[in-house]
């Protein structure tokens, strides 16, 4: 009987099965490194284990100190999440061995699909359809385009398309390293990459009585990195496609039963929407998830089940009932990453001051409804809060926002509401290209596959959602609720407008910067006639509040429209962290970086410097000092939150300085290197441009 459940995890997965066990009344150990000392889920649970460190390494992929912590806790049982060691059979022997409740498959469940290349073997003996694996010291040009796979883990580690042989040789060496650093195992394989594919998979479960249910698709084909980004239930394709669904859940029973699996598990296809002989709704198998994944909500939302639920009741010995209760509805899931797309999706750590979803029910929950039939609405599973720090060390996700409703349109419309309308503060994130991909007629359509963004244009898809004239406005918003703050907190005459005088005088001048283009100068001064903003002569202030702004501005928002029928009342929401600035409104969300009046000299930087833009590790440098660079060229590889990331020349140059050695963490912001484009080459003697 279980009891006490340890979740070997952190973030959102720990709260996640944090809130199931405590809507059955078990008590909860969560487990945390130095990393995450403040993190919601260590308050979530009843009780918490230090794990001394902050590198995966040494805390959350050390199966010994996660079991000592649930043996020293009492806790009884260990639930993994996904990620980690979820999927290591080595560490489910290990609690098994320990006396404590696995709480995922058997261990030789685990071990059958836990090398990628092996589960293909297994998989076509059972008759389920796959796609020819190629060994990478074997590929030829006539089997490109490929794609290398870590033969351990997921999550899009470990994995690069590679389309010209000559690059075949660095690309597998970077995939293992990401997977050595992912999953501890650096084995990779190739594969046939199917440039449309779409990317189902069907939700398992299975109790030890010999009952296995096929729960529902869903449709994951939205992807950045090889990593999902967008999920939902059901598939588009399969719903249009006759018989599809039944012959993918044919596939996927007979897949678990092959390998004796019990619990929550996932089974994942590569389809191809026309079939390699024709038929329509084809489709390969990828690989067997032995856990819960990621995108489980949008099947609790369709289906009203609590899949964690039913992995702690598998792990218990309790029986199944016959068969799933019928899907309804449809659901879709966004994930949230503190991540950059335009800068080539560059992840971002730091302290997230508010995360705030409208419209949201229910928590790491499904609705009380499934499929909302009364009425639509939001799910928020989240790994932080309002103050929470994200660190270098994991994955970047903030949050995973649902929603469900009776249509996919309106899931689709809800959700992309919701998104847009959130305050999210402190970090960077790609909640604007979510958005944008969400009311995007291709996606409308249903015309989704694994090459959406490279299709329809990331650099359009990643644009903010607010226009330049619409951030402009938020800057002047900004600058009147700062003024309004000085006014508030001054110690005399407060009462008087900001650079108020009884005689015409200078404009008070704010810039800031939006991360987009130059900056942004704001001036303005407060008359015997109210507000005037330079540039903006129609433009006109109600009210200013610290928090709040509210100005009436023409309707085209350049003062163009003559007459007072054009002027539109516009709410600016603003909230001040120091030097950023974020600004809330139908516009569109706007983070703005307040600039000092006058520069620091010692912050200053030499032409051609090369920036840390996250903190991380550097794994490679591309090039010495003294050598000829070329622009783009990379000059240095930082392992940061579980990937790698290079760090280009700016421009063709000389490398004048280089600052970092393998191995060394830098900060962000700190100088790796120094291309210098007028200097002469160490090497030849010749300067860029001219011939070697």
């Amino acid at each position: 009987m279980l009891t006490s459940v340890l979740v070997a995890n952190r973030g959102e997965i720990a709260r996640r099965v944090f809130a199931t066990c405590r809507r059955m009344g078990l008590s909860t150990v969560a487990v945390f490194s130095d990393a995450d000392a403040a993190s919601p889920h260590v308050a979530d649970a009843d009780t918490a284990v230090r794990l001394p460190g902050s590198a995966p390494a040494e805390t959350y992929l050390r199966g010994e100190l996660l079991i000592g912590a649930a043996l020293a806790s009492g806790a009884g049982a260990i639930h993994p999440g996904y990620g980690f060691l979820s999927e290591n059979a080595g560490f489910a022997k290990a609690v098994l061995d320990a006396g404590l409740v696995w709480i995922g498959p058997p261990v030789r469940a685990i071990e059958l699909m836990g090398s990628k290349v092996e589960a293909k073997k297994l998989m076509g003996g059972a008759g389920v359809p796959v796609l020819a694996g190629l060994d990478p010291a074997d590929v030829t040009g006539a089997d490109l385009p490929v794609l290398i796979k870590a033969s351990a883990g997921g999550g899009g580690r470990g994995m690069r398309v590679v389309r010209e042989l000559a690059g075949l040789a660095g690309q597998i060496e970077a995939a293992r390293r990401e997977a050595r650093s992912a999953f501890g195992d650096p084995t990779v394989f190739c594969e046939p990459y199917l440039e449309n594919g779409r990317h189902i998979e069907v939700q398992v479960m299975a109790d030890r009585h010999g009952t296995v249910w096929a729960v529902g698709e869903r449709e994951c084909s939205i992807q950045r990195r090889h990593q999902k980004v967008i999920e939902e239930a059901p598939s588009p394709l399969v719903e249009r496609t006759a018989g599809m669904r039944e012959r993918l859940f044919e596939a996927a029973r007979a897949a678990v039963k092959a390998i004796g699996y019990e619990g929550a598990g996932t089974v994942e296809f590569l389809a191809d929407e026309r079939g390699t002989a024709g038929e329509r709704g084809g489709f390969y198998f990828l690989e067997c998830n032995t856990r819960i994944q990621v995108e489980h909500p949008v099947t609790e939302c369709t289906t009203g089940l609590d899949l964690v639920r039913l992995q702690l009741q598998a792990a218990a010995g309790d029986p199944l009932p016959p068969g799933p209760p019928a899907a309804r509805g449809h659901s879709i899931e966004a994930r949230l990453y503190a991540e950059d797309p335009a800068r080539d999706w560059r992840p971002h750590s730091g302290t997230v001051h508010r995360l705030e979803v409208p419209g949201v029910v229910t928590e790491f929950a499904p609705p009380a409804e499934p499929g909302a039939p009364g009425g639509p609405g939001v799910r928020l599973d989240s790994g932080v809060a309002g103050g929470s720090f994200v660190p270098v060390h994991y994955d970047p996700m903030l949050a995973k926002v649902i929603s469900y409703a009776a249509t996919r349109g309106e899931a689709a419309r809800l959700l992309a509401s919701a998104l847009a309308r959130a305050k999210v503060h402190g970090l960077a994130t790609n909640r604007d290209l979510l958005v944008r991909v969400l009311r995007h007629p291709a996606f409308l359509a249903g015309d989704t596959d694994t090459a959406f963004f490279a299709r329809h244009g990331l650099d359009a898809l990643a644009r903010p959602l607010a226009s330049p004239e619409s951030v402009e406005l938020s800057a002047i918003a900004a600058a009147l609720a700062d003024a309004a703050a000085n006014r508030r907190d001054a110690r005399v005459d407060g009462g008087l407008p900001s650079g108020w005088r009884n005689v015409p005088a200078e404009a008070q001048l704010k810039t800031f910067g939006s991360g987009h283009g130059a900056d942004i100068e704001v001036r303005y001064r407060f008359t015997r006639d109210g507000l005037r903003v330079e540039g903006h002569d129609r433009l006109s202030l109600v009210s200013a509040a610290p928090e709040l702004v509210v100005l009436d501005v023409p309707g085209d928002a350049r003062g163009e429209v003559p007459g007072e029928a054009g002027v539109v009342r516009r709410r600016f929401e603003v909230a001040r962290y120091g030097a950023l600035t974020c600004v809330d409104s139908p516009l569109g969300p706007v983070s703005l970086i307040q600039r000092p009046r006058f520069a620091d000299p010692s912050a200053q930087v030499s032409a051609g410097s090369l920036l840390a833009p996250i903190p991380g590790t550097v794994t490679r440098v591309g090039a010495w000092v003294g050598d000829r660079v070329t622009a783009g060229q990379p000059i240095v590889v930082l392992e940061a939150m579980k990937m790698e990331h290079a760090i280009a020349a700016p421009a063709a140059g000389v490398l004048t300085a280089l600052d970092v050695t393998v191995g060394q963490p830098v900060e962000v912001g700190a100088v790796l290197a120094i291309v210098d484009a007028t200097a002469r080459s160490a090497v030849d003697g010749t300067q860029p441009g001219e011939p070697a």
